[in-house]
């Protein structure tokens, strides 16, 4: 099949999609800081990721696999030289300096697909759901602009389900994936952006990683394509019954407290927002079940990176909190779990804003 090459737009997620782009073959350049090009060039993408039935963790080093990783500035980037472009920032990076600015522009100006895997949608994905208006969410997010230049009919989005982090007393360039669930993104307008996305699927799908022991293994985590536009969004419902819900007034609680618990009004707040994308035009098989979600949840014994940020004094964070809420609020629904989330988000974001 076709070898690709791939602009990555930041280097958390990005590196982990990355190294298994490389690992299929194809080649991918990571947009990220300064000292983190360096870590990268230097010392390639390692990625650390459980493997059932092997024991431990099976590491992976980008500088080892058939396709190529490079990092570089965004000022150097060039998105005309690429085939697609992954977004895998989170929402408020992309107006935190003007050169990630400038990258956009150039982005929107290449007319390359780019696939989000950001948790918030971008504003222009929005305009793929009939029932919504986009201008009507503008509110949520931190530099609305950003995303008028981009064309929904080049933009996909896939649902960040892999949970993973930096171990903090480890390089920049390291990754430890906590769970192994698959990226899940929708199609393109477009077939032949989509039969791009397929043969992507397909490859990451048939590479196979060789151990220290000689053994030619599957890795987890995955690329899944598919027809509809809500699949992506099926991470809503996790996102309002487990992490954004890990925010209390005082000290933040992990994932698995969230939702755990209060089992029975974790599960309100997940069937409430699974309602509300169906009445936007979703099937039920567009979703997980709520069962298998909170047994996932067991695992996930940190809070969120949501309250990790704002306990940390972020002065902007996703707000699918209040995307979601207001979403309703356009559909004449509304509910009281998701407000007091809203309310303790904006607490905290208002109470840093003040200390900065």
């Amino acid at each position: 099949m076709t070898s690709y090459r791939i602009l990555i737009l930041g280097a958390s997620y990005g590196s982990l999609i990355a190294t298994k782009l490389a690992l299929a073959g194809h080649d991918a350049t990571m947009v990220c800081l300064p000292h983190e090009v360096e870590a990268f060039n230097n010392k390639g993408a390692i990625i650390r990721m459980p493997v059932r039935g092997i024991d431990g963790l099976i590491e992976v080093n980008s500088n080892m696999l058939k396709g190529a990783i490079v990092a570089c500035l965004a000022e150097d980037a060039v998105p005309a030289h690429f085939d697609i472009v992954v977004l895998a920032m989170q929402e408020p990076q992309y107006s935190s300096s003007p050169e990630i600015t400038a990258l956009m522009k150039r982005v929107a100006k290449a007319k390359r697909p780019c696939m989000s895997i950001m948790n918030m949608p971008p504003l222009t994905y929005l305009s793929r759901i009939p029932e919504l208006n986009p201008l009507a969410f503008r509110g949520c997010y931190v530099s609305p602009h950003i995303w008028d230049e981009l064309d929904p009919n080049l933009m996909t989005l896939c649902s960040p389900d892999p949970q993973a982090f930096r171990p903090p007393d480890e390089d920049v360039n390291v990754l430890q994936v906590r769970l192994p669930t698959n990226f899940k993104s929708a199609r393109f307008v477009d077939d032949k952006h989509t039969k791009m996305l397929k043969q992507l699927e397909q490859t990451i799908e048939a590479a196979r990683f060789r151990t220290v022991d000689q053994d030619d293994i599957a890795l987890p985590v995955k690329l899944k394509v598919h027809e509809s536009v809500f699949v992506p969004l099926a991470k809503w419902a996790m996102l309002m019954a487990g992490n954004y819900r890990c925010v209390q007034a005082e000290n933040m609680r992990s994932i698995q407290e969230a939702v755990h618990s209060d089992l029975a009004a974790s599960k309100e707040v997940y069937e409430w927002v699974v309602n509300l994308c169906l009445s936007l035009g979703g099937e039920v098989a567009d979703f997980v079940p709520f069962d298998k979600y909170a047994h996932a949840a067991q695992s996930l014994t940190s809070p969120s990176s949501a309250a990790r940020a704002l306990a940390a004094g972020a002065t902007n964070i996703e707000r699918v909190d209040k995307l979601v809420q207001m979403i309703g609020q356009s559909l004449d629904k509304q509910n009281d779990e998701i407000d007091a989330s809203v309310a303790l988000v904006d607490a905290w974001l208002n109470k840093n804003r003040q200390q900065q």
